[in-house]
């Protein structure tokens, strides 16, 4: 058997971590079993559906290279197939017109909940042969009365449902819209999906979508319901938590590999191993050691995971992704080599790319000014004279590279004295604009001869000016 497993967003809101998780499962184990992904917009509820929200699940997506090897499909675009189910399932006698208005329905629910009954359908037309004049049916599925439900979930284990307590569904409106519930089991049987993995939210709609599976003569799938992801606090996971768009992840210059291996951590494990790739998830990942506790969202670890994905990644891909966020503080670079050859440097003192991006503008940019307290301590009358000799000693280089520079500033510190970091230090201040930056040899080198000498002018200027 092909395994093929889907991942049916709804776009009624942005796709944030939660769905992004579900979609990497999903992935992960289509790919592991070398099996089909597809990818379902499940957009039938229109007055809730946006175009912004479907953009963010197939930019996230795409952001992210969960690629699909089917879809995007789109339910909207699947109306005429779902109401020849109905029709046909109407014809069995597997499904019935209700005429129940909208105030009935109520009233029904409020007398249930004064008997203290769980408010469902009581089934009141589902023997009716007469059409109501003057009101639009919906179309209700006939639930089995007796018997039971069991589904073997890989993450929740054995779970039973009596059919007693499952009402009859409506599967579609009276204006004529099918309903998610019913859209899902029709979509899932004509796409083969084998595997569904989602929220264990849907664990209740799991028989009602069976029953209606085997009314149709289809197998259901395997199913799988993973946890919700919980704040630090414990709480459902929320805005102030983390639950942003996806792409506020691309933005905030996280690497789409990092953000990936926080995720499949969140309630599955290998060992001890923290740190995965693509490839190493793939091989590793199976939904049934997929934990069934909820886990909580953790930042700083996911800022930790990013940085150890960024020390570990191509440069080349390091490089693309510095640029675009140099480019989203407005800065062009055209250069290639240098760019990669600063985001090698940067690696490891940076744990997001924005971070990257923002201790590198004295690399593309002129320093709008010092830093207060880095310029105060190293800027000052007494290491002047070192400054100056810097100056002279790098313009008299025949060679511009890190180890002739390293060999200038060791030969000030001895001239002087005083240790390599009380020579490094001033240097630093002077052509970065602050106190941190990669070894101060090779930004020297990185930097340029012609900017370096410019700036280390500039910073004797601002110290005589004191």
């Amino acid at each position: 058997m092909t395994v093929v497993t889907r991942f049916a967003p709804s776009p009624t809101g942005m796709l944030h971590i939660g769905g992004v998780r579900t979609a990497l499962f999903s992935w992960l184990y289509a790919r592991h079993h070398g099996g089909k992904f597809i990818l379902r917009v499940e957009d039938t509820d229109r007055e809730r559906s946006t175009e912004e929200a479907v953009r963010v699940i197939l930019d996230g997506m795409r952001w992210l290279e969960l690629d699909a090897d089917e879809g995007p499909f789109f339910q909207s675009q699947r109306y005429q197939r779902y109401h020849a189910v109905i029709a046909m399932l109407l014809e069995r006698g597997a499904a019935y017109r209700c005429y129940c208005t909208r105030e009935e329905l109520e009233a029904m629910r409020q007398q249930q909940l004064a008997r203290k009954e769980k408010p469902r359908y009581d089934g009141h037309c589902r023997e009716l042969q007469e059409v109501r004049p003057g009101v639009e049916p919906a179309i209700r599925f006939k639930n089995p009365l007796d018997g039971e439900v069991i589904v073997d979930d890989q993450v929740h284990g054995r779970v039973v449902f009596q059919n007693r307590e499952l009402d009859d569904l409506i599967i579609e409106r009276s204006d004529g819209n099918p309903t998610y519930n019913f859209c899902v089991v029709v979509d899932d049987m004509d796409m083969g999906v084998t595997h569904v993995i989602r929220g264990d939210d849907h664990l209740n709609n799991t028989p009602r979508q069976m029953n209606m599976l085997r009314a149709l003569g289809a197998t259901p799938p395997v199913y799988a319901h993973v946890p919700m992801i919980l704040g630090p606090d414990g709480a459902k996971l929320s805005k102030r938590h983390g639950a942003l768009s996806v792409l506020q992840y691309q933005e905030d210059g996280y690497l789409p590999d990092a953000l990936l291996n926080y995720l499949v951590r969140l309630g599955w494990s290998r060992g001890d191993q923290e740190v995965f790739t693509r490839e190493e998830m793939i091989a590793a990942f199976d939904i049934k050691d997929v934990n069934k506790a909820a886990s909580a969202f953790d930042p700083e670890k996911l800022l930790w995971l990013n940085q150890q994905h960024m020390m570990r990644a191509p440069v080349g891909t390091l490089a693309q992704g510095l640029r675009s966020r140099l480019a989203a503080l407005g800065v062009v670079v055209d250069d290639d080599k240098l760019l990669e050859a600063v985001a090698n440097a940067q690696r490891e003192r940076a744990r997001t790319l924005n971070e990257m991006a923002h201790n590198s503008l004295f690399f593309f940019c002129d320093i709008e000014a010092y830093d207060d307290k880095a310029a105060s301590k190293n800027l000052t009358p007494e290491t002047a004279p070192m400054l100056q000799a810097l100056g002279e000693g790098f313009k008299a280089l025949s060679e511009w590279n890190a180890g002739s520079i390293h060999e200038v500033i060791n030969a000030v510190a001895q001239r002087y004295g005083v240790g390599l970091g009380k020579v490094a230090q001033p240097l630093r201040v002077a052509i970065s604009g602050g106190a941190v930056s990669p070894p101060i040899d090779i930004t020297v080198a990185l930097l340029g001869r012609q900017r370096t000498g410019e700036r280390i002018e500039h910073a004797l200027h601002w110290v005589l000016s004191l």
